[in-house]
């Protein structure tokens, strides 16, 4: 998996990329990354990368002839690479194979919800180049031209497109292959429709608090069972709205319906 990052800021994801289990990823070849900073492809010689957006209003909008051509550089370096074509129509100009071009990703708060199964979708692509936005946004132009999805990370306002874009790195790159052991991933919170079960370790006593006796009993289907019952109730009660889509999406077995439904039934639900 690649990453290039178009942003005003690559200092910001050098840092990450820099560090923990990223760097080590990088180190061992799995990863790669690449920022291409914007302002390197910005004409005039303060740089400028942002003006007032036709119609008036407030704030500023990254211009699109720099973007444009940090866009173009990112697919040249792709298509140089193999990776398909490129060009300003965002369909792969000059007969070059389009549909293995990099998919192009702005973050966006306007953009589609990002979850763990986009996660999972994104994870398996070769290459992402991505869109750290600014100020009031980018150009619509540039969308039209080369976005191939506008993503938004959560319902609020962010700043910076580049915490934006760490976080979709973030929850895409530890789903590649020998990045993190598979089994880290089975029980996690989202996967197969639940969230994550509570997790102990020593000391056994912290105060007055005690390490559930079933995590020290050793008998590893008592323990099974008290992590699924804890996922099922943890998830109700946090996250009614997955146990629902989990129903609807068929993704529960019979014991973890049944536990659900025994749950429901312990807080007073469908009476």
């Amino acid at each position: 998996m690649k990453y290039t990052v178009l942003t005003l800021f690559p200092e910001i994801t050098d840092a990450y990329f820099a560090s923990s289990i990223m760097a080590k990823a990088l180190e061992k070849g799995i990863m790669e990354y690449r920022a291409i900073n914007i302002r390197d492809y910005a004409t005039d010689k303060h740089h400028t990368c942002d003006d007032a957006p036709y119609g008036g209003g407030a704030g500023m909008l990254m211009l699109a002839e720099p973007l444009g051509r940090a866009l173009e550089a990112a697919l040249s370096c792709a298509a140089d690479n193999g990776a398909g074509g490129n060009g300003a129509d965002g369909n792969g100009a000059g007969g070059n194979d389009a549909a293995r071009r990099p998919r192009v990703i702005c973050l966006s708060p306007s953009g589609k919800p990002f979850n763990q199964v986009m996660a999972r979708e994104l994870a398996a692509e070769k290459e992402l180049i991505l869109v750290c936005g600014r100020y009031e946004g980018i150009d619509q132009r540039i969308i039209d031209a080369y976005v191939d999805d506008e993503i938004c990370v959560g319902d609020y306002v962010l700043s910076s497109g580049e915490v934006a874009a760490l976080i979709l790195i973030d929850a895409t790159y530890r789903l590649v292959e020998q990045v993190i052991t598979p089994a880290s991933l089975e029980e996690e919170s989202f996967s197969g429709g639940l969230l994550e079960y509570p997790q102990y370790t020593r000391p056994e006593i912290y105060g007055t608090l005690k390490v559930p006796e079933v995590l020290l009993s050793g008998h590893h289907e008592n323990i099974r069972r008290w992590r699924l019952e804890k996922r099922v109730e943890k998830t109700l009660a946090l996250r009614p709205d997955l146990i629902r889509l989990g129903e609807e999406r068929l993704l529960f077995d019979d014991e973890t319906r049944k536990i659900i439904e025994q749950k429901r039934r312990e807080n007073g639900e469908g009476e």
